[in-house]
C-alpha cells in the first residue's frame, strides 16, 4: 500500500497536454489524475491527465518504481518525475497532442487517494444525467465537459474583449432588488431588517439598465446571472447568465451592427464564421413561411399559401375552409416520395396530434399523382398543387387547411420532425437570423386582456403608434430577437423613453397608475429627467455556447446546474432549514 506524500516544494513544469519531441530529453515534473493504467509485469505505464491534456509515463528497469505504479489505481493523485523520451514509431499515439513522446518515470509520487468512481472518467460512455449531476465535480473531469467549460470562458473573454473595444463599460447591477415582474415568477429573498418584507432576484437588469441610459453612461454591457422561477426545459434553468448590453440613442441597425461582429467573433472560436449582416425576416412572414418566430433555416422546406388549386375543387373539406376564411398550407418533403404508407399515415397520426384536423399528401413518382385525397380532390386538382408548390418527381407534398397561424404553427412541427429524419439539420452549419416587428401585445383570453409580448417597456413601431389606443391588437413592436438554427439567442427592443407613452402601454395592459407607481415608481420617477432614446438586447450565453458546443441541453455548458424540477442534486438544494433562521426572518412555515 502507497503512503500519501506531500507535494511539498515540488512544481510543475509543464501540463500534461504540452510535451512534445523538442522536450525530448528534458528532466520534467507533471501533476494530475492517473487516467488509464496498464500492467505488462515489468514495465508498467499510465496515462497522467490534466485538464490541458493526456502524457503517457513508463516505469521500467526499476522494480521499485514498477511496483509504486501498479499499486495505482484510476483517479489517484499523482506527481510524475521523470525524463522526456521520443516514442517508437509503431508506439506513437496520433490521438493526442503528446502521442509522439513519453516520460520514462525516475519517481512517482502519490498525493491523494481515490475511491471507485460511480462512472469512468476516462471513456466517454453514457451514463444518466441525475448520476452525472449528483457527481458533477468528477463529470467535470470528462473531457467533453472540459471542452465545454473552457470554450465557454473563451467566449466570455471575447465578449468583454469586444465590447471594451467598441466602447462599452461594464457596469454592475443589483442581485438584490424590488419584485418587478416580468411575466415569470420572482424568486423572493426575505428581509431580516425589515419585517414582512422581500427583496426579489432579478429576472433581467431590464429597470437598471435604462436607468444607466439615463444616467449619462451611453453604453452599457454585463455578462450577468438572472432568475426566472419557472418551468424548466432543456434551455431553460432558474439561474441563467446572459450577456446584456444597452446603448443610447440606439437604433434597431445600430444594435445590430453590434451584435453581428460579436456572432462572428464567437463563431471562430470553433472554427466557424458568420457572414453579415443577417438576414431579417417580419415576425409574420416568419409565421407563414416557418411555422415559428424562431426559424431554423438550415433544412428550406418553406411553408406557402396553395389555397388557390383548392378554390374550386371538388374537394369540399379543403373547398370549405378557404370559404371560411381559412387557407390551404403545406411545404414540400425533399426526396419524400419513397416514403411507405405507413411512414405517410404516422405523418397523418402526427399532425393530427399537433391540433391539425388532418394532413394530405400528395406525390407523383413517375409522372401518376398518388394522394391520399385523390379520390375527393381529383387528380388534375392535386397537379395544380403539386405545380404551385415545385413538387419534384422524388418529392413529396404535405398540405392542411385552417386557419393561416395555427395551421402555419402545425405545419411548422412536422417540417422540422421530417428535417430531422432526412438529415437536413446539419449541426456544422451556423444560420443566424433576426426576426422583427413582432406584435406588441397579445390578448390573453383567460385574463381578458392584453398581455405584452416582449416586456412594457418596448417601443412600438413609429407607424403604428397612432393604433395604441383605437386598434392595440394590430400594433407592432420594435422588438427583436436573433435566432440561430432555430433557437432564440438574444432578444431585444427600442425602449419607451416618453413618460406618456410609457404610461399608455400601462394602462393598455390594465396596469393601474397606483400598481405602476408601487411597481415602477423609481423608474417612472427617473424617465422625467432627460431619457435619452435607447434600446438594447440580452443575449443567452448558455444556449448560444450550448449551440457552439453541439449539446442539446444547456446543462451541459453549466458547470453546476438544476435538474427538470428545479433541485441540484449535488449539494442537495433547496432543502429545509434550521427553524432559527426561519424565525430570524420572521417567517413560519404552514
Amino acid at each position: 500500500m502507497m503512503k500519501i506524500q506531500p507535494l511539498g516544494s515540488l512544481a510543475r513544469t509543464h501540463t500534461c497536454g504540452q510535451l512534445t519531441v523538442e522536450d525530448a530529453g528534458r528532466d520534467v515534473v507533471l501533476l494530475g489524475w492517473v487516467h488509464r493504467l496498464r500492467d505488462l509485469g515489468s514495465i508498467a505505464f499510465f496515462d497522467i491527465r490534466d485538464r490541458h491534456g493526456v502524457t503517457q509515463v513508463v516505469a521500467r528497469d526499476n522494480p521499485e518504481i514498477v511496483a509504486a505504479v501498479q499499486r495505482l489505481r484510476p483517479e489517484y493523485v499523482v506527481a510524475a518525475i521523470g525524463r522526456v523520451e521520443r516514442r517508437t514509431p509503431e508506439s506513437v499515439n496520433p490521438k493526442l497532442a503528446t502521442g509522439e513522446v513519453e516520460v520514462a518515470l525516475r519517481e512517482v509520487r502519490l498525493l491523494n487517494e481515490a475511491r471507485t468512481p460511480p462512472f469512468p472518467i476516462a471513456d466517454e460512455g453514457p451514463v444518466s444525467e441525475d448520476t452525472r449531476l449528483k457527481y458533477r465535480y468528477l463529470d467535470l473531469r470528462r473531457a467533453r465537459m472540459q471542452r465545454n467549460m473552457i470554450l465557454r470562458h473563451r467566449a466570455t473573454m471575447t465578449t468583454r474583449q469586444y465590447f471594451d473595444e467598441n466602447g462599452f463599460l461594464e457596469i454592475e447591477t443589483p442581485m438584490l432588488t424590488k419584485s418587478t415582474p416580468e411575466g415569470a415568477r420572482d424568486y423572493l429573498v426575505p428581509s431580516r431588517v425589515h419585517p414582512a418584507e422581500f427583496y426579489a432576484l432579478p429576472q433581467s437588469p431590464q429597470i437598471f439598465k435604462q436607468i444607466l441610459m439615463i444616467a449619462g453612461l451611453d453604453r452599457y454591457f454585463q455578462i450577468v446571472k438572472c432568475f426566472r422561477d419557472e418551468d424548466l426545459r432543456a434551455d431553460r434553468q432558474p439561474e441563467f447568465t446572459q450577456v446584456d448590453l444597452e446603448i443610447s440613442f440606439a437604433t434597431e441597425d445600430l444594435v445590430f451592427a453590434t451584435i453581428e461582429p460579436l456572432m462572428d467573433r464567437l463563431l471562430r472560436l470553433i472554427g466557424r464564421e458568420a457572414p453579415h449582416p443577417f438576414l431579417r425576416l417580419p415576425y409574420a412572414e416568419a409565421i407563414a413561411k416557418y411555422g415559428s418566430d424562431k426559424p431554423d433555416l438550415r433544412c428550406g422546406m418553406e411553408i406557402s399559401d396553395l389555397s388557390a388549386p383548392f378554390r374550386e375543387s371538388s374537394f369540399a373539406a379543403f373547398r370549405s375552409t378557404i370559404e371560411g376564411g381559412g387557407e390551404v398550407r403545406g411545404f414540400v418533403v425533399p426526396g419524400g416520395a419513397r416514403y411507405s404508407r405507413r411512414e405517410l399515415d404516422d405523418l397523418v397520426e402526427q399532425a393530427k396530434g399537433a391540433g391539425a384536423s388532418g394532413l394530405v399528401w400528395a406525390r407523383w413518382p413517375e409522372g401518376t399523382v398518388q394522394s391520399s385525397a385523390l379520390k375527393a380532390a381529383g387528380e388534375e386538382t392535386l397537379r395544380a398543387a403539386l405545380g404551385a408548390a415545385s413538387c419534384g418527381p422524388g418529392d413529396l407534398l404535405v398540405m392542411s387547411a385552417g386557419l393561416h397561424e395555427p395551421t402555419s404553427t402545425v405545419l411548422g412541427g412536422l417540417r422540422l420532425a421530417l428535417a430531422r429524419k432526412e438529415g437536413l439539420l446539419n449541426p456544422d452549419s451556423f444560420k443566424f437570423l433576426w426576426v422583427v416587428d413582432f406584435p406588441m401585445f397579445q390578448w390573453d383570453e383567460a385574463e381578458g386582456r392584453y398581455e405584452f409580448m416582449h416586456h412594457p417597456f418596448t417601443s412600438p413601431l413609429e407607424s403604428d403608434a397612432a393604433l395604441l389606443e383605437s386598434d392595440p391588437g394590430h400594433v407592432r413592436a420594435r422588438a427583436y430577437d436573433l435566432v440561430l438554427n432555430g433557437s432564440e439567442v438574444a432578444g431585444g427592443s427600442i425602449r419607451i423613453h416618453d413618460q406618456a407613452l410609457q404610461r399608455l402601454v400601462f394602462r393598455l395592459l390594465q396596469i393601474s397608475d397606483e400598481e405602476a407607481r408601487l411597481r415602477f415608481g423609481f423608474f417612472l420617477d427617473a424617465l422625467e429627467y432627460g431619457t435619452p432614446p435607447h434600446g438594447g438586447i440580452a443575449v443567452g450565453l448558455d444556449r448560444l455556447v450550448a449551440l457552439l458546443c453541439g449539446e442539446p441541453s444547456i446543462r451541459d455548458v453549466i458547470a453546476f446546474p438544476k435538474t427538470a424540477q428545479a433541485v441540484d442534486l449535488m449539494a442537495g438544494a433547496p432543502s429545509t432549514v434550521n427553524p432559527r433562521q426561519l424565525r430570524e426572518l420572521h417567517l413560519k412555515v404552514d
